[in-house]
């Protein structure tokens, strides 16, 4: 029991830690492919699509039984504004500025009435420090660039490639824009997923159902949008394991935990992991893609880190109350039936007498 006990703690924390590695991944292949000429209104397609295929089977043997009837929408938007943004900027830029996911979150859920807040509680102050000190982050990063910060790998390594892609200011201020709008976007609907699974407790079912929603709506856009049909080729290349990797990882996978640890912990708790992934993609993309850090936007991720980790607190201990709050109600309901039951026969021998 005390296994069993210990391991539901801990198994949220390893799941979002493994899909940080995942996101990582993510970061770095797509911009990789991106800047290859791949459209990403294509990819968000042949993303959704191969996730609907590896997840249907598992979805109709595992929940034939359980699978009620509903309708959804799915997270388009978030993905080609992701993908617009790390285009324009670069992988561990867009990375770090993601992090703002949690705080984006927050004031969400707030407005939903999904996070109730006390300013006398310690719990809440420090969310709400947490949310602004987050943003004053992103700020930070978006405002100030300073200095190049040289790594041990890169000391002896040119400079050519810019930090923003040879792409114009504009263009990167665009990127900055299309990621904050994805992260909108995107912690929207980790709201619709917490809410969805309230009614449709069928993660794997719902995992399919949005990213075949998402093959429909993604291909309606890009039919739109992308009007070279050279743009749908692809062969065995980058581009294929981008499709592959994202479809399996980052949408089939990711969704089905994602779900799993939001009835957990909720969907502040699964956008507080960043971070890691934020580091991971600053090493390797650093190395991989020859991408430059600066001064100022490590100084600000470091900023929005200390900022997530506050908002991280004062979730713990909304956690710890609820369970203590539920143990307690329990203790109430065990105790008070009995003594009602107990009094309801004395009162009933009493009339007798």
């Amino acid at each position: 029991m005390e296994l069993a006990g210990t391991w539901r703690k801990v198994m949220p924390y390893l799941a979002m830690v493994f899909l940080q590695f995942g996101f990582a991944g993510l970061f770095l292949i797509s911009v990789a492919s991106l800047r290859h000429g791949m459209s990403h209104y294509v990819l968000v397609v042949y993303r959704n699509a191969v996730a609907a295929v590896v997840m249907a089977p598992f979805a109709l043997w595992f929940e034939r039984k359980t699978r009620p009837k509903m309708t959804l929408s799915v997270p388009v938007l978030d993905q080609n504004f992701f993908y617009m943004g790390a285009n324009n900027t670069s992988a561990s830029f867009s990375s770090a500025l993601t992090n703002v996911l949690p705080a984006v979150t927050f004031v969400n859920a707030i407005i939903l009435r999904m996070e109730r807040i006390n300013l006398k509680e310690r719990r809440s102050q420090a969310k709400i420090a947490g949310t602004a000190i987050t943003v004053a982050g992103a700020l930070l990063m978006i405002l100030y660039k300073g200095p190049i910060v040289d790594f041990p790998w890169t000391r002896h390594a040119s400079h050519a490639v810019s930090e923003s892609g040879a792409h114009s200011s504009g263009h990167w201020l665009m990127g900055i824009f299309m990621i904050l709008l994805s992260c909108f976007c995107w912690s929207a609907f980790f709201i619709l997923q917490s809410y969805t699974l309230r009614t449709y407790p069928a993660e794997l079912s719902l995992t399919t159902l949005i990213c075949a929603m998402g093959v429909a709506q993604s291909g309606a856009l890009a039919l739109v949008m992308e009007h070279d049909t050279k743009a749908w080729a692809i062969g065995f290349d980058m581009r294929l394991f981008t499709a592959v990797y994202s479809g399996i990882m980052c949408s089939g996978v990711a969704y089905y935990v994602q779900g799993i640890v939001i009835q957990e912990r909720g969907p502040v708790f699964v956008t507080a992991f960043s971070p890691l992934c934020m580091i991971i993609v600053t090493v390797l993309g650093s190395f991989i893609l020859s991408e430059v850090i600066t001064l100022g936007r490590m100084i600000g991720a470091i900023v929005i880190v200390v900022g997530l980790y506050a908002l991280i607190w004062g979730k713990s201990k909304d956690h710890v109350h609820q369970i203590d709050k539920e143990n307690n109600f329990d203790k109430q309901k065990t105790f008070e039936l009995p003594f009602s039951a107990t009094d309801a026969n004395k009162t009933s021998s009493l009339g007798n007498i």
